[in-house]
């Protein structure tokens, strides 16, 4: 099952994705500058392989659901996303902010 829903964080809109796979849920909020995931996500293939595409993410692990994502302390984040002020052990909304 997949669910969407929209989230707002001090007066600005987010998108919220779950997705319900087999023995793991994929979790991430976005806009239109960047995202946060739960720990499925790979930093090291956006900061290496994929770095051209200059992606503004940060990945928290550990997390079930989307409030745990909002206020989980990031474990790595992007190149591009430093670049934002967005760091490690920022939480998920503090993160999210810095994308405006």
């Amino acid at each position: 099952m997949v669910t969407i829903e929209p989230i707002m964080i001090k007066g600005h809109f987010f998108t919220a994705v779950v997705v319900q796979l087999p023995k793991t849920t994929l979790l991430t909020i976005s806009n239109n500058t960047g995202y946060i995931m739960c720990g499925a996500l790979d930093v090291g293939l956006l900061n290496s392989r994929l770095v051209d595409r200059k992606i503004v993410a940060g990945r928290a692990v550990g997390v079930k659901t989307i409030d745990e994502l909002l206020t989980a302390p990031l474990e790595s984040v992007t190149y591009e996303a430093e670049q934002l002020g967005i760091t490690e052990g920022m939480s998920g909304v503090e993160a999210l902010l810095k994308m405006i």
